[in-house]
């Protein structure tokens, strides 16, 4: 049975501090990095057919220092947050009032369901790689990986604000008799090694 995996990007100064990171390409920390390394006996516990990460740098170093050469996929960048880029929630909520971004999308970004139609795009090419038996891994970030995962299982786009997901995990996607399931979730790097 063929597996996709997913891999969150290793820590950022920002992923650290909790302000929403999407089109601002900021590079991992050294915990980031150290992050990255450890999914190393993850990645090589799989025969990826095909390896996607996002383009921003967080996404393409994390893949490396993993031991994985990604191919490029602009459908996995974050979710474009707007004028709430590099804003926490609790910034947003002082200024702004309730605030609710798999409800309400972002202003002057994007909401769940144009990210959804992103990684339904993305989940296009890793299907027939699935289909083949083969493994197949997408590395990328917090939200669209969500996203993602939510899409996988076919659900709507806004419940992957049920999946927390942490910098420098590994997450699994499956099926079993036919239907698609989540094998593993926001797992630690240590319980590969």
């Amino acid at each position: 049975m063929a597996t996709l995996v997913l891999l969150r990007h290793g820590q950022t100064e920002w992923s650290r501090d909790g302000r929403h990171t999407s089109r601002t390409d900021l590079p991992l920390t050294p915990v980031g990095e150290d992050q990255a390394r450890a999914l190393a006996p993850a990645v090589r516990s799989f025969a990826f057919g095909l390896v996607l990460a996002s383009p921003r740098q967080r996404a393409v170093a994390t893949a490396r220092l993993a031991g994985l050469d990604p191919q490029l996929d602009d459908d996995l960048v974050e979710w474009d947050y707007g004028r709430y880029e590099g804003v926490t929630t609790d910034e947003i909520v002082e200024r702004d009032g309730p605030w609710n971004m798999w409800q309400d999308g972002a202003p002057g970004g994007e909401d769940a369901a144009a990210v959804g139609a992103r990684v339904d795009r993305a989940l296009a090419r890793v299907r027939p790689v699935l289909d083949e038996g083969h493994d197949a891994c997408v590395v990328a970030h917090g939200h669209v990986l969500r996203v993602l995962a939510a899409r996988y299982l076919a659900l709507p786009p806004s419940e992957g604000a049920h999946l927390r997901l942490d910098t420098g995990t590994v997450c699994t996607l499956g099926t079993e008799h036919g239907r698609p399931v989540l094998t593993g979730w926001n797992v630690p790097a240590c319980a590969w090694g």
